[in-house]
């Protein structure tokens, strides 16, 4: 069991961080090359949709930037100052990429917006050039082909702010589909088929908004200290009366450090004859059963109570 000085299980190894650095550093560069071919193509192929996408594979350099200064902190082990650890500081970076992929979407959205305002207007923008077509889809492969990568390592690994930046890639490959099938469509059909561009952005915009949602929602429990499920603290309570010498248990109580980390803190009763070194070793016995019964928990209290007869909890175990 990996644990570190204070007793506290870490969440995660000195190879984990590296990974998730990895492919962050893959993300990042890949983000530059692919923003900067959008961008000069655009510009060069007339090509608004494109340019727009551009700056939105932007985006996702700032939250691969964010997962890498996170990583150097969330990854720290317990100290003085943080006895729980830093496993929050992963919990904020995923907040913030949320944020960040429901910011993109609202842009998505609003200029999806004007661009059917300016269509109802009698704007009509100049055709795309061809090779225009080209860098969209081939923007779709390689970042539907990161999302891949991204968050199957985020899964193995457990790390939510991987993930979250996997969501993240898809988002820019989920944006660049209307833009290559407005570009299509205006070099197969025509330019009275522009007006798919806007409608398709606001159905990715949609998506991603959603995406986001996803991913912000479960940072709410993390930060506000929320426990486990009651089925969870059942299966907890379950594996504590398995010992013999447990009488009863009470005051179990949980709470999320961070995205996947659970401490449990437990009081529990045993023979009042029991001694000092007894306890003491029964209490061990059940922080390392917990500890190993699953990898969200990382660290347990043991309050060892004696049993008597005049104590109501004494006689009674919880359901």
């Amino acid at each position: 069991m990996n644990t570190d000085a204070t007793g506290f299980k870490r969440i995660e190894s000195t190879e984990t961080f590296r990974a998730v650095r990895r492919i962050t550093w893959i993300g990042l560069w890949t983000n530059l090359f692919l923003s900067g071919l959008k961008f000069v193509a655009g510009i060069v192929g007339h090509s608004s949709v494109l340019v727009a996408d551009a700056v939105h594979s932007l985006s996702d350099m700032a939250t691969d930037v964010a997962v890498l200064i996170g990583v150097r902190f969330w990854g720290r082990p317990a100290d003085a100052d943080h006895p729980h650890g830093h496993a929050k500081i992963e919990t904020l970076v995923t907040l913030l990429i949320g944020i960040a992929l429901f910011l993109v979407a609202v842009g998505l959205l609003q200029g999806a917006l004007q661009s059917i305002l300016g269509l109802l207007n009698g704007d009509k923008p100049p055709p795309p050039a061809w090779y225009t077509l080209v860098v969209a889809v081939f923007g779709i492969i390689v970042k539907e082909h990161l999302y891949q990568i991204t968050v199957r390592i985020g899964m193995r690994l457990k790390s939510t702010a991987t993930v979250a930046n996997a969501w993240h890639h898809r988002s820019d490959a989920l944006s660049s589909i209307p833009a290559a099938a407005a570009v299509g469509a205006c070099l197969l059909l025509g330019d009275r088929y522009v007006f798919l561009d806007p409608v398709g952005a606001i159905v990715v915009a949609s998506m991603i908004l959603y995406a986001a949602w996803e991913i912000v929602r479960p940072t709410f429990a993390a930060l506000i200290d929320a426990g486990a499920s009651n089925a969870r603290c059942q299966e907890i309570a379950e594996r504590i009366r398995s010992f013999a010498e447990v009488h009863s248990l009470h005051k179990l109580r949980t709470r999320y450090v961070g995205p996947t980390g659970l401490c449990v803190d437990v009081h529990i009763q045993v023979d009042p004859l029991m001694s000092m070194v007894d306890a003491h070793a029964l209490s061990h016995r059940i922080k390392d059963t917990l500890l190993t019964s699953g990898e969200e928990v990382i660290d347990v209290f043991v309050h060892v109570e004696p049993a008597l007869d005049d104590d109501p909890l004494s006689v009674v175990k919880p359901e």
